[in-house]
């Protein structure tokens, strides 16, 4: 099955920046149906931050819009979200997930374990 690691986060403060990495092996994030960044804190739901589907278009969230963008490296098989602007609610456990199975963005089937963003006031 394809694995995903994620890396980058940490500790930075408001209207920093950040470059998001996740890194997948066991197939190509090129042949994704579908794939993106996704982040979770307490008292929210989970949120999508930039999804990409197979036709390559990205959603953005409408909270992120103009401060975050994603790119897909094929040499390295990575998916960058690069942050910038970054506001002390961006603060989350992102995760990178997508789906090689099933066409459905909302039927994920590959999830990292996630990284830490805390951005500070």
């Amino acid at each position: 099955q394809v694995q995903l690691a994620e890396s980058g986060g940490g500790s930075v403060q408001s209207g920093g920046s950040l470059r998001l990495s996740c890194v997948a092996s066991g197939g190509d994030i090129a042949s994704s149906h579908c794939i993106g960044w996704f982040r979770d804190a307490p008292g929210r739901k989970r949120e999508g931050v930039a999804v990409t589907d197979s036709g390559g278009t990205i959603e953005y969230a409408d909270s992120v819009k103009g401060r975050f963008t994603i790119s897909l490296d094929n040499a390295t098989n990575t998916l960058t979200l690069h942050m910038d602007n970054l506001k002390p609610e961006d603060t989350a456990m992102y995760h990178c997930a997508g789906s090689w199975s099933d066409y459905d963005c909302n039927n994920l089937d590959a999830w990292g374990q996630g990284t830490l963003v805390t951005v500070s006031s």
